[in-house]
């Protein structure tokens, strides 16, 4: 999700937004006009998890934009009133049908130019069988030296499994 979305009005009293800085230093914000609201454009939480099934990676395609027929993580955005932990579970069942116990924090991936803030755990299966979920049009088991790099989604994906596989398989990172 990129941070080109544009908003023009207030959310408590309707009135136009403006960018103007509010403190010396800070980036321009978006400003009521009207009521003088700061309308803070704040990056959503993503909880992701990287899953070997016998010595392979999980990864899945993705059936809707964005990158539509890219390959991804497990993952998704964290609800408001949830953990971030919870969400990756919770998305991991979702995506991959299957049910997981966090391990380590694999890393946390944020960039410039995109709206979201991606946090990734190892995770290991503790219940069903993986299987694509209705956001997914395949599942793959991709030995690590077979990952499609080239096909991967998004930056995090791809960083989140070069920083998995550094510590779990050194020496198979083809990019």
């Amino acid at each position: 999700m990129r941070r080109n979305e544009e908003y023009r009005f207030c959310p408590r009293c309707g009135g136009e937004l403006e960018r103007r800085q509010v403190k010396k230093g800070e980036p321009e914000r978006l400003v009521c006009r009207r009521c003088g609201f700061v309308f803070y454009l704040d990056p959503k939480i993503a909880a992701c998890t990287i899953i070997e099934v016998e010595g392979k990676i999980v990864l899945l395609r993705r059936a809707i934009h964005p990158a539509l027929g890219s390959w991804v993580i497990p993952g998704g955005f964290v609800d408001l009133g949830e953990t971030v932990p919870g969400a990756a579970v919770r998305e991991t069942r979702e995506e991959a049908s299957v049910n997981v116990t966090l391990g380590p924090l694999v890393g946390i991936y944020s960039y410039p130019d995109v709206s979201v803030v991606i946090v990734v755990y190892e995770a290991v299966i503790v219940g069903g069988t993986p299987a694509a979920g209705d956001e997914s049009s395949e599942l793959g088991l991709f030995e690590p030296s077979g990952i499609p790099w080239q096909s991967l989604a998004f930056a995090s994906t791809s960083d989140a499994l070069r920083d998995y596989l550094k510590g779990r398989h050194p020496g198979t990172i083809h990019s």
